[in-house]
Order: structure tokens, then sequence, then C-alpha cells
């Protein structure tokens, strides 16, 4: 592989000019395209098969008048006041007959007759509900129903929405991300030693990104997706463009150190190297990625494919584009000789020492590690997922202040509404309303119930709904306990002839978490021995696969122990801005397992292979330990620092989604990066010795020779009169 990329970087550095112009104009095409016919993208997690699904499904077919979208307004009278005043009340009225009228409302509770006014008559809620999904309601309804509150709001009343046809968009692109930017421009400064090197890698980041993340806008409007999918492609194919060019570059200028090197060939060999270690390291990435495919779940499916897709673009730009560049510039990335006291500073100091002072007592350092990550992880245990509710939105936002409203009028159960819906098909007519009278006492009648609903059949009486209130919120484990519950009434409704299902946002959010929860195990195994494979084949060894697995389930459990301190038990709160204390996203374990096992395998190629590198030239395994720490040390750290920077940015992005990925994925690469690849693996690597690098026999015949440290390039000398060779055949053409 390293021979074939010095080829190829040879020849993309003697065409740069048609390199780059081929990017610039497929930027120029893709950005046109996701820019002017781009789709729509989602809020809702849907999962088919799952049972609160399968009620929607029905409730289409059925009864499509309660199938659409829900505005839910909820309203407050100031303090002292209420809602039955003769002037608020008309207020209220006229501005709900306004709401009737907004495109796409089909109906509109009256607050009065609903009974859905608090105790001491100050809050209410009337639902409005739309013709279409509440995915599909557009924009301009929203406003348009916003603004049908005027008069209420002119009256003194406070008024807020929330429901599944008010979900807040995903946006990117605010101060944080942009600090992140900036944070990962100065590591790189300081990294390479140069301003002109440091932008190189986010201009070429960013020309990759781009395209990716606008393929992916464009590609919406044929494959349905969540808004998160864009942000996540965003997220990772920032953070991988960067740490690829960074490789290449810091390789290059290493090289360049010695005034001899050519910089072409110095060029040319970075990319047969280091390039060699992003193209596997981007495949460990990619293939991580894709393989959420397994989970079933199409949501998460296509969300890894649009990120995989942004990562597989980063390597390609990495070992075409980023060749092109360093050949447009040349000379002026050759670095200056640092001296020093009148001598030259040896490269990689810092990284020999850490090194040095690692390997001197091994043993002590692994078990230390190891207790400090089981001890991160330990929260974990208590690990709950769900999908954030209201709760976790910005207290500004009025998703939020809806949210706190209904909490303080009704109690918290009217934020996690569950809905059952009946199919009575199979119930003869005679039967039915005893049927459904009979489940709704039963509903009623449960210890976790506050209120169960008169129900509300379709036209022919073939399917009725029944509103059941909790009395805890939607984030509660005691909700989902009342789930559970509840669905036990099937067998009772099924003797019957007829069909029981528990839906609503609060039941689906369970039944998403549950689907994971269950996929898990199986993706995890998937993971782990990809990475054996991966590694048996870049490295010829197999105790490093198991060493590196082994460090990489370690960064993952103490990554979501700390993703459970943070967010589920309510710690740093007010630090990171977090409304509310809640589950941890349902599809957050699988997305942190699947991109941190890519990066963590990055670390692992680029570390390990300088290690390789030198016991293949001098056949010292604990020398090689630490001079692989001295030459890859430096820019694995800054390499790590760029990724922190840049998802930490995501941090204190407003959607709760994205600020726990961004959270969980900034710790656990730093944990990873200088926990385990820094300070566990030189450790466990001079415990193993020179059985590192062993492999039997039978199993090297069979493992193919990927050659990712470039040891069988041709001597610089060799080089040199090749080249000679071909401008000679040139010159005779």
């Amino acid at each position: 592989m390293a021979s074939r990329l010095y080829n190829w970087a040879r020849w993309a550095i003697r065409r740069r000019g048609r390199v780059a112009a081929v990017w610039l104009l497929l930027l120029a095409v893709v950005g046109g395209l996701g820019i002017t016919l781009h789709g729509k993208v989602t809020t809702e997690f849907s999962v088919p098969g799952i049972e609160s699904q399968q009620a929607q499904d029905v409730l289409k077919e059925k009864f499509p008048q309660a199938a659409g979208g829900v505005a839910r307004v909820v309203f407050a009278a100031p303090e002292g006041q209420k809602l039955t005043a003769p002037k608020t009340s008309a207020a209220l009225e006229a501005s709900l007959k306004k709401a009737a009228r907004v495109s796409g409302v089909v109906d509109v509770a009256d607050p009065f007759k609903s009974r859905t006014v608090s105790a001491d008559q100050r809050i209410g809620y009337a639902d409005v509900r739309f013709g279409q999904q509440a995915s599909d309601v557009s924009q301009e309804a929203k406003d348009a129903l916003s603004d049908a509150m005027a008069q209420a709001r002119d009256a003194g009343l406070e008024v807020e929405f929330g429901g599944s046809a008010m979900e807040p968009k995903t946006e990117v692109g605010g101060p944080a991300e942009i600090v992140g930017v900036v944070v990962a421009f100065a590591v790189l400064a300081l990294a390479l030693g140069s301003l002109v090197a440091a932008g190189l890698p986010l201009l070429t980041a960013l020309v990759g990104v781009a395209i990716g993340v606008l393929g992916v806008e464009f590609m919406t409007r044929y494959v349905e997706m969540t808004s998160t999918a864009t942000v996540l492609a965003l997220m990772i194919g920032l953070a991988v463009g960067i740490d690829y060019a960074l490789f290449i570059i810091s390789r290059h200028r290493e090289q360049l150190a010695d005034p001899d090197q050519d910089v072409e060939d110095s060029i040319a060999r970075a990319v047969a190297t280091a390039g060699g270690a992003v193209v596997f390291a981007g495949a460990t990435v990619i293939i991580a990625l894709a393989a959420l495919a397994v989970t079933g779940i199409p949501f998460l499916t296509v969300m890894g494919l649009a990120a995989a897709a942004t990562v597989a673009l980063a390597v390609l730009v990495a070992v075409s584009l980023v060749p092109a560049a360093l050949g447009f510039l040349g000379e002026r990335l050759r670095p200056r000789a640092r001296r020093t006291e009148g001598r030259e500073r040896a490269p990689g100091a810092w990284g020999l020492a850490w090194g040095r002072a690692v390997t001197r007592k091994p043993l002590l350092v692994l078990l230390a590690g190891v207790i400090g990550l089981l001890a991160l992880a330990a929260p974990a245990r208590d690990l709950r997922l769900g999908l954030p509710s209201n709760a976790s939105q910005p207290v500004d936002s009025t998703q939020h202040k809806s949210y706190d409203l209904l909490t303080d009028g009704f109690g918290p159960g009217f934020n996690a509404t569950l809905t059952a819906v009946v199919d009575l098909d199979g119930v003869p007519a005679t039967d039915r309303t005893a049927t459904v009278t009979e489940l709704r006492t039963a509903l009623a009648g449960d210890r976790g119930v506050a209120v169960a609903a008169a129900p509300v059949t379709n036209g022919d009486s073939t399917l009725a709904v029944i509103a059941v209130v909790p009395k805890t919120g939607p984030d509660a484990q005691a909700t989902t306990d009342l789930v559970h519950r509840l669905r036990e009434n099937a067998s009772t409704v099924q003797k019957a002839g007829g069909t029981l299902y528990i839906a609503g946002q609060t039941a689906a959010a369970i039944d998403v978490a549950g689907k994971l929860s269950d996929a898990l195990p199986l993706f995890i195994a998937i993971i782990v021995i990809l990475a054996l494979i991966l590694l048996t084949i870049a490295f010829r060894s197999l105790l490093v696969p198991v060493k590196a697995a082994l460090g990489f389930l370690l960064s993952v459990a103490a990554s979501l122990g700390a993703t459970v301190w943070v967010f589920q038990d309510g710690h740093l709160n007010g630090v990171l801005d977090i409304p509310s204390a809640g589950p941890v996203t349902s599809f957050l374990p699988v997305l942190l397992i699947g991109v941190l096992f890519g990066l963590a395998m990055d670390y692992e190629v680029f570390l390990v292979s300088r290690m390789r590198e030198h016991y293949e030239h001098a056949g010292d395994a604990a020398e090689a330990v630490t001079q692989g720490m001295a030459r890859s040390g430096r820019v694995v750290s800054a390499a790590a620092l760029i990724m922190v920077a840049v998802f930490g940015g995501f941090v204190f992005n407003h959607d709760p989604i994205i600020k726990s990925i961004g959270f969980a994925l900034a710790f656990g690469v730093f944990v990873d990066a200088f926990v385990v690849r820094m300070t566990l693996v030189p450790a466990a690597m001079a415990l193993l010795g020179r059985r590192a690098w062993g492999l039997p026999g039978w199993l090297d015949r069979v493992t193919p020779d990927v050659d990712i440290e470039g040891a069988k390039l041709p001597g610089r000398a060799a080089a040199e009169e090749e080249e000679v060779e071909r401008d000679k055949a040139a010159s005779v053409r």
C-alpha cells in the first residue's frame, strides 16, 4: 500500500493544479445541489416494528384525524387572576378560533369543554391538531399559529407552545462551535510551528466537510433523515478532516528538517507512511459508522452512513488535495533549525521523556490507569436510556416554558401523556362499548395513572383512543414502568377480539430505548471483532489488537460513566447549561461506540505504527516504544486536542441531543488519547516486549501485508536516481 500511495502522491503533486480544480468543481456542484435542491429533515426518531409505531400506522389508516401532529398551546393568567374572567376568556376564545383557521389545522380543543384548565383556573391548554404528520407541518403554519394567539397575549396571558408539531430546529454554527475551530487552529499552530502550515489542515478539512454536509443536505430530498444526521456529519467530518491533514503535514515537516530532503519526495513519503495510516484509520471509522446498520434502526443507519460518507471524503482529501496543496507551498513549509544553547534540539524530546517515564514502572502505570478508568465508568451501571423531553430544552425556549407551566398547573404527568389505541375490528359491534369501558376502568385503576380520559372513537367505531395521564414526568423511571404495566392489559382486550397499543411520544421514546438496548450487545461484539481483525492485518500481531480492543472498551465505559454523571445524575448542570437532568439519549451509546472505535483506532494506528517502524529497523522492542512515543506523541496529542476542541464546541449547542453527543465524544477522545493511547499503551507494550510483535506461522502466511510503515519504500538515493531517469525519458520524448 505504501508504494502505491507514494506513486499516487507524486502524480498528484505534478498535477496539483488539476487536482485542486477537480475538488473546487466538486464543491461547487455538490454545494449548488445541496443549497437549491435539499429536502426536509425530521425531528422524529421513529423505528418500524415497535409498538408505538404500529399504533401510529393504525391511526393513519383508521383514524387519520388523530394521527396528525399536535401543537399544544399552553396559556397562563397573571398571578391572582383566572382564565375564566370575562375579558380573558373572550380573548382566549377569539385566538383559538383564529388558530382553527390556520392552514393544515383540522381540530382545536376547547379547554373549558375538555376540562383542560387547572384547579385554580389560572393555567390551561388546548391541543391544536394538524392533518399531516408533525415533521410535515410547515414553519409558516407554526408561525401563523403563534400569530393567532396575539389577542390572548394582548389580554395579559402568557402563551407557550409544546407538542410534537412544535419541536425546535437543530441549529449549528453558533459562537461555541466557532470557538472550537479557533482553538483547533491554535493547537495546529503550536504543533506545526507555522501559521501557514496550521491554516492548511483547516482549509482542506473545510473543503471536504462542506462537500459532505451539502451532499447530505441534497440526499434529504430522497432519503428521510433526522436533523441530527447533518450535525453528526459536520462534527465528525470536521474533526477527522483536520486530524488526517495534520498527520501528513506533520510527517512532511519532520522530514523537511533534513536540509538535503527533496520537497516532492518528502510529500510522497509523508503520504505513503502517514497517509497510509490515514487510509487505514479512516477505513476503520467508515466501517464502524456503517456498522450502525446492524441495529436495524433506519434513522440510525442513515445517520451512520451520512457520517461515514463525510469521513470517506476526508480521507480522499488527505491523500489528494493535501499533497497537491503541499506542492503549491513547496519550500515555504521547510522548518527552520531550532537551537538550544548552541545545540540543535532533538525532535520529540518531550514525547521521549514521557515514554521513558511511563515505561519505567509499566505495571504500576497500567494498574493505576485501569483502576482510574473503572472508577470513571462506575456511574454507567445506572444508565437509563430515553429521548429528551421539553424539560431538556433551553430554559428560555417556549417548549421548556410550556413544560413548566403544565407541571405547575396539572402535575408532571401531563407532559408525558400516553395514548391507548384500541383496534376493535375483531370485536363484535355489540361488545365494543363494554370492551373500551372496561379497559378505561383498568387503565384508570393503575397506581401510576392520574387521569384516563373518556374514549374517542372513529366514524365506524372500529378504533378507540384513550388519553392516559401518568402521575410522573416523561423522564421518570416510574413512567417507563407504567408503560410496561399498561401493556399488560393487551391480553384482556385480545380475548375480546381487539388489539391494544400504548403509544404517544413518551411511549415511543421508551420503545426506541428498548430497541437500542437490545441491539447494543451485538453491535459491541461486531466492533470488537472488527478491531481485532483490522489491527491484526495492520501490525501482524495478536497481542497488539487484544490490547487495543480492551483499551477501547475502557474508553467507552469511562465516557458513558461521565455522561451519566453529568446528564442523568445532574452534575455540572450550571456550568454546561443543562436545563434538566434526564435519561441519556437512547442512541448515544451506540453512536459513541461506533465513532469512538474509529477514532481510537486512528490514534492506535498512528502511535503503534511508529513503534513498529522503529522495531522493523532496529529490532529493539523496548527502544521501539520510547522512540515511537518520541516520533508520534506530539502529533497524536495535538490531533486529540483538536478533536476535543471541535466536539467540545458542540457541548454548548442548545439542542440537548447534540449537547450530549458532543460531551460524550469530547470526553471519550480525551480519555482514549491521553490515558489509554499515550499512557496505558506504552506501558502495556513495555510489558509485552518482543512478544507484542509475534504472529503464529499459519496466521502470518494468510495475513495480507499492507505495509503501513513504508518499509518497502525505496531509499532516498534510489528515489532520486529514479527521478533522474524519468526526467531523461521525458526529455527524450
